[in-house]
């Protein structure tokens, strides 16, 4: 049942807990979706430990994201100068990802801080998008909470603004959605205008839910060198899979831009550890070393988001965790 009351959040962040406890591999995206229903119950102190917890762990993923997510938290139980040191600190560090920005930017915009909240989308969109590259999806977003701030600040539109409505695919465009009016017709009691708004709300709403809910179709699985390494040292009927870590890496490039281009859309790529193939073969009842197990292995992380947009920028680190650039790696030629 959907959490609707702050005690069925409670217990959901409790069950989270619990699950994130038996299954450590996990243990990131579980903690973050327990501290968001323990937000939603009104626990912050408790939701803030979460986050504490997490930046402690050497083996986070993705700390500006949590660091983001703390300080908008923070912000909402009046620690407002801690929120804004870590603010301050995630454009000082100037993640390559982009979801620490976007909670940062919505975090200041929602406390009214709109030019603040504007220059923080802009260095992040200047930092993410290069010119004459396709925009990436988680990137899209930035653009959006751009224009939607630059709306509210009664800007006009830039070179920005324009990407921003080429790239909306939604029935009513984001001027509309973002047109500060539509608060004023919320309080209106014309039956008309009431009936208008609903009509906006769930064109947002949907758009809102497609972007959370995207799957990736296809999500390639990708071995770093010491995990292909132990994988077969463990399970050697899977060398016919994987005849070299190269060969391993050219194959999910050839991959991915051969769907590219019969226009296969939000293409993604999820890395693989040894241990944690082994915990969803135990919990699929399968053994390892069964070569049909490995798409069912790469389908669960993409669900569990573990999944990488591809193509990266080509300025962007390579997904194959080289130390050069998609454009001098595997994005050559």
């Amino acid at each position: 049942m959907r959490p609707d009351t702050p005690a069925d959040h409670t217990t959901e962040a409790e069950r989270l807990l619990r699950t994130a406890a038996q299954y450590p591999e996990d243990h990131e995206p579980l903690l973050l979706q327990a501290a968001a229903h323990l937000e939603l119950a009104g626990e912050r102190v408790r939701a803030t430990a979460l986050y504490d917890t997490l930046l402690d762990h050497p083996g986070t993923e993705h700390p500006y994201l949590v660091k983001a997510l703390n300080a908008a938290n923070l912000w909402e139980y009046g620690h407002e100068a801690e929120a804004r040191a870590i603010i301050d600190g995630i454009r000082t560090a100037a993640p390559r990802e982009a979801a620490p920005w976007e909670i940062a930017a919505e975090t200041l915009e929602a406390h009214d801080e709109l030019e603040a909240a504007h220059d923080f989308f802009s260095a992040a969109l200047t930092l993410l998008i290069a010119p004459g590259e396709e925009v990436p999806y988680a990137t899209q977003s930035l653009l959006t909470g751009r224009h939607r701030v630059r709306r509210l600040m009664g800007a006009g539109h830039d070179a920005w603004d324009e990407l921003a409505d080429a790239l909306h695919t939604a029935a009513v465009p984001l001027d509309e959605l973002h047109d500060p009016k539509r608060l004023w017709a919320l309080g209106s009691s014309d039956p008309a205008e009431l009936r208008a708004e609903i009509t906006r709300l769930r064109a947002e709403l949907g758009t809102y839910r497609s972007a959370l809910s995207r799957p990736f179709p296809v999500a390639v699985l990708h071995w770093p060198e010491p995990e292909l390494r132990e994988l077969l040292a463990s399970y050697p009927g899977l060398a016919t899979e994987y005849p070299s870590h190269a060969d391993h890496l050219a194959r999910i490039e050839a991959a991915l831009r051969d769907l590219h281009a019969t226009g296969t859309p939000n293409l993604g790529i999820v890395t693989g550890t040894v241990p944690s193939y082994e915990a969803f073969a135990a919990s699929e009842a399968a053994s390892p070393a069964d070569p049909d197990l490995l798409p069912q292995y790469a389908t669960t992380l993409a669900a569990r988001g573990r999944a990488l947009p591809w193509p990266p920028p080509r300025s962007a680190p390579c997904w194959c965790g080289a130390d050069r650039t998609y454009r001098e790696c595997h994005g050559a030629g």
